[in-house]
């Protein structure tokens, strides 16, 4: 049976006058991978810092597990996992040493920190650099040992914002399939991306945010409908629906002319 894991209620985040989110209804059920995305400014990282806690709405909720992530914080942030665009590692710590302070955080028994460290760093194709400082890791290497750590206390709601930025095709291909492999095991993956053509690969349904609105959620087969054009790829639909074809069709002209 599918539980919703991810909820918000008419999720709203000011700055003084300005709204970023406004009003933000949604739900991702356990086994779905949602993608979330908007043009530059429209609310993403907002919304994702709202669901992790790490900023209070100015109106509305978000509920983690069910879990009110203002008023039971610690209880959602234990099923959680967040993985930012720009992830921030102990340098002077190697990987397996960082794998293992994030496990004894989150309380992982300490009789399977060892195996299931092994186990992450191995399927990500580290593990014969797992005792070298992370410092000397490229910016790649740190966000596959970044996405190793998300996933060692086996969360049940997985917030990703631009996940393959810094990514070689290898390993952006690698974290779809561990990504759908989770969602597999009935974890709910939220995954905030700017590459759309990975959306449409990766994601179960969508929703494209617009100057802090909602304007459409769905399969991208329910979004091809919506806007009346089978054949269209999730981009040329991206497009149309947050006015982006008026600004490509001016750059061709521009470039004819």
């Amino acid at each position: 049976m599918e539980h919703v894991l991810i909820k918000t209620q008419q999720l709203t985040k000011r700055y003084g006058p300005v709204s970023v989110v406004k009003g933000l209804n949604l739900e991702v059920k356990s086994g779905e991978i949602f993608g979330f995305l908007g043009p530059n400014g429209a609310g993403k990282t907002t919304t994702i810092k709202m669901l992790t806690g790490l900023l209070d709405p100015s109106e509305g909720e978000a509920f983690i597990c069910g879990y009110d992530i203002s008023k039971q914080p610690t209880q959602a942030k234990a099923l959680m996992a967040y993985v930012p665009d720009q992830p921030k590692l102990y340098g002077k710590l190697s990987a397996r040493e960082f794998l293992h302070l994030v496990a004894a955080l989150y309380r992982v028994p300490k009789d399977i920190i060892a195996e299931r460290t092994e186990q992450l760093l191995g399927m990500f194709e580290l593990g014969d650099r797992v005792d070298e400082l992370l410092e000397s890791y490229s910016h790649g290497m740190r966000q596959k040992v970044v996405l190793a750590a998300a996933l060692i206390h086996q969360p049940k709601v997985i917030l990703l914002d631009e996940p393959t930025v810094g990514l070689d095709p290898a390993s952006a291909r690698l974290l779809k399939d561990v990504l759908q492999e989770m969602a597999r095991q009935g974890a709910a993956i939220f995954v905030s991306t700017h590459i759309l053509e990975i959306a449409e690969r990766m994601c179960h349904r969508v929703g494209i945010l617009k100057d802090g609105l909602l304007i459409a959620q769905g399969s991208p087969e329910e979004l091809r409908q919506k806007v009346g054009h089978s054949g269209e790829s999730l981009e040329d639909i991206f497009l149309e629906l947050t006015g982006g074809h008026e600004n490509a069709e001016l750059i061709h002209s521009l470039e004819e002319g």
